[in-house]
């Protein structure tokens, strides 16, 4: 097969997933970072685009999400043209489809370093952002470790480990704990069911609450609000 003309490559050319892109920039780790946009950058045939016009698309897309993910961590924007240019010095750059990639590599790279720096700088604030994040969403069905990381911004595992170290609690103990302390103030305030109460704090599953209840409270569900009933 020919190489497209110039005419053919718009026709045919693939939008970058920002999204994914922003996801990277969030949660990927510096480790294979670089593997994760060639993955997102074959999504879209980069290595055949020879329209330099077409490349700067895909890089101004790129340049706009890791600018503006920048400053959510508190780099100023003279602070990244610094580093990288505006976006108007991208052309300069993207001459080749190799030199684009390694510009684009760059860039990622040095986002997820920002990214951890902040993050040990700021220990405190991240761990006590995802508590306060599971303590208004923890009736959630989707919630997980995934879904807090990207909240607060960090690889899942480094999140997971750095919870653990600030809080002594995992994090899953750390969301039972908030699910069950609800639970038990609908058993003893309201006259629910106990399977409606178990779905309201986010377990789909009633013998998994019964199971998790009573490792925090030493009582099963039915215990707990009987006795609780007869205090009253």
């Amino acid at each position: 097969m020919g190489t497209l003309s110039a005419a053919d490559e718009f026709f045919n050319v693939r939008r970058l997933d920002v999204q994914k892109i922003e996801n990277l920039l969030r949660s990927g780790s510096l480790y294979n970072c670089r593997s994760e946009l060639d993955s997102l950058l074959d999504e879209i045939r980069f290595d055949d685009l020879h329209s330099l016009v077409l490349r700067m698309y895909v890089c101004t897309d790129i340049y706009i999400s890791a600018r503006s993910f920048s400053r959510e961590l508190g780099i100023s924007d003279s602070a990244f043209a610094e580093q990288f240019g505006e976006a108007d010095d991208i052309e300069l750059k993207i001459t080749a489809v190799d030199g684009t990639k390694d510009l684009l590599y760059i860039l990622v790279e040095q986002c997820i370093n920002w990214r951890i720096k902040a993050s040990r700088e700021n220990v405190g604030s991240v761990v006590k952002n995802a508590q306060k994040f599971i303590e208004s969403n923890y009736m959630r069905e989707d919630i997980s470790l995934n879904s807090i990381a990207y909240e607060v911004g960090l690889s899942p595992s480094y999140f997971s480990s750095l919870f653990k170290k600030e809080t002594g609690k995992c994090l899953s103990d750390f969301l039972n704990e908030v699910r069950i302390n609800r639970s038990k103030q609908l058993l003893c305030c309201t006259s629910k069911m106990i399977y409606e109460i178990a779905f309201e704090v986010g377990f789909q599953d009633y013998r998994y609450f019964s199971q998790i209840f009573k490792k925090f409270t030493g009582q099963t569900p039915r215990q707990f609000q009987t006795k609780a009933n007869l205090s009253t």
